[in-house]
């Protein structure tokens, strides 16, 4: 496994304010990605639109610290606090490897 965390964060954007809440969500992409802080990917549940999931890869353990002493990733964090509600936050997800749990008969499929 490598050493960057997964957090995955689930975000409903205020009536009218969805526009603007994808365009802060970019300027904090773009600023924690080229601060080699994280990368991300942002998925929208097609059957309820209003809710985003943001799915986080932190480059390395200290890297959330970075981020919370880094002017330009606290004024986006400012800003979506006005134009969403977050809904829940996991903030250090482990992944498991499934391959290894499946027992010898499943391992033949």
């Amino acid at each position: 496994m490598s050493e960057s965390i997964l957090s995955v964060a689930v975000m409903e954007p205020l009536e009218g304010l969805e526009a603007e809440f994808l365009s802060v969500l970019s300027e904090l992409y773009t600023a924690l990605e080229q601060k080699g802080l994280a990368r991300d990917l942002l998925l929208r549940n097609r059957h309820h639109p209003p809710h985003y999931f943001n799915i986080r890869y932190w480059t390395f353990p200290e890297a959330r610290r970075e981020a919370q002493e880094d002017p330009d990733v606290q004024r986006c964090w400012a800003r979506l606090a006005h134009l969403c509600h977050m809904r829940r936050v996991h903030d250090t997800l482990d992944e498991v490897d499934w391959r290894s749990l499946a027992g010898p008969a499943q391992s033949k499929v």
